[in-house]
């Protein structure tokens, strides 16, 4: 899976790909379709102190379709349109 994130304060935005996350019983997973850099990104890209050894995953905003649910999700369904707000993680959602 893609992700966005850093891996210190001076370095622009990286592209790069994880492990698919295994979702527990309330979980979403996501295909995000569209984000904003949000000025708390921005923030915690600034705060980063030297180089890490794993890109740290951004992302506070983002809008996307649900592609699996856990296994006692009850409000959302495959298929669905959801707005991700606060702290998301991009691609670990609610983790």
């Amino acid at each position: 899976m893609k992700a966005i994130g850093t891996v210190d304060s001076g370095r622009n935005f990286i592209d790069f790909e994880i492990e698919k996350p295994i979702l527990r019983p309330h979980d979403l997973l996501i295909k995000v379709e569209a984000i904003s850099i949000n000025p708390v990104d921005t923030k915690v890209r600034k705060s980063i102190k030297g180089t890490l050894t794993q890109p740290k995953i951004l992302g506070w905003d983002g809008l996307g379709t649900v592609v699996e649910v856990g296994s006692q999700s009850k409000l959302f369904k495959v298929g669905d349109s959801v707005f991700l707000g606060w702290r998301c993680h991009a691609s670990w959602f609610k983790r």
